[in-house]
């Protein structure tokens, strides 16, 4: 299914609006990793959106995704737009670039993922979220490098399940599929599924949308379109193309994660590594109690009970 381009609603035009399927978020909902032979990118959602409603081809998929957006470029820019397309369906995947950024915070990532959420549950849309990858595992940095990354995006991932589950959208457990440990599953970046995880993860989708009683049709194919990678092609990227992607994703978190690194390393000397993982569990303790349910109750109350992080590790 082609992913529309929106570029607004001419006047007078009183001819009735499609069905749509909105997708918000990063390069994970770009497409990266499923090339078409245009050039450009097709990805989980284009798959998905030719499997929702009644009838094939009945959902019209309008792809507002960017790469490197974080969580805040998303509630600024993408979200007024998916609201002036008043979608059947919306996704909000997005998250991991906020976590490979110096000025970090768990409260001003949480204030958007649930402005976002809020916003598109109130105006009747089935939002779709997921967990997200680990940028340091992805890329098999060292420990003391990776464990920073990993706390900050188990703490992405408790806002995502936490705020999901206030507004009852429909969320994806993506630890609990085997196809995420699965080398063929991500592209030579190691960081973006290939043509077969985006199938995979469409299909993740689908069946979710399924069981919550809403319109599908038959599920994404998984035939593949194009080759799968190959350890060559990984190899060969990340001497080349895979430095100057995370030189140009990290050079303002870099001082910053060397500091963070040798705070890892002197609490792993002294065995207070827990420390390091409770203080970012308060954080996000915080960050989500800063939020109210409809009633009055502060969500972070039974944040406790959220089902962990899952990584994304291929």
């Amino acid at each position: 299914m082609a992913t529309v381009k929106w570029e607004g609603t001419a006047a007078g035009d009183r001819s009735p609006a499609p069905a749509r399927f909105v997708a918000l978020g990063d390069s994970l909902t770009e497409g990266l990793g499923d090339p078409v032979a245009d050039g450009g990118w097709r990805g989980w959602a284009a798959l998905l959106a030719g499997a929702l409603g009644e009838r094939p081809g009945g959902v019209e998929l309008v792809n507002l995704a960017c790469s490197g957006a974080q969580t805040a470029d998303v509630a600024e820019r993408q979200l007024p737009l998916a609201r002036e397309l008043r979608p059947r369906f919306a996704s909000l995947i997005v998250g991991a670039n906020d976590t490979l950024r110096a000025a970090f915070a768990i409260e001003r990532v949480t204030a958007a993922l649930d402005r976002a959420h809020g916003a598109l549950s109130a105006d009747g849309a089935v939002v779709l979220t997921a967990c997200l990858p680990d940028p340091g595992r992805m890329l098999g940095l060292p420990g003391p490098l990776a464990r920073p990354l990993a706390r900050r995006m188990h703490a992405v991932n408790t806002v995502v399940h936490a705020v999901s589950a206030r507004y009852q959208g429909v969320h994806l457990h993506l630890a609990d599929h085997r196809w995420v440990a699965e080398r063929a599953s991500w592209s030579v970046d190691r960081l973006h599924p290939s043509e077969r995880g985006h199938r995979l993860l469409a299909r993740g989708f689908h069946a979710a949308l399924a069981a919550a009683g809403l319109p599908v049709g038959p599920p994404p194919e998984l035939t593949l379109d194009g080759p799968p990678p190959t350890r060559a092609g990984s190899a060969v990227w990340m001497a080349t193309r895979g430095t100057r992607w995370v030189a140009d994703r990290c050079t303002d978190l870099l001082p910053g994660l060397l500091a963070l690194a040798l705070q890892e390393c002197r609490h792993g000397v002294a065995g207070s590594g827990r420390l390091l993982d409770a203080a970012a569990e308060r954080a996000t303790r915080t960050a989500l109690a800063a939020l109210t349910e409809p009633g009055g109750a502060a969500l972070g109350k039974t944040a406790g009970t959220v089902k962990g992080a899952a990584t994304m590790a291929g």
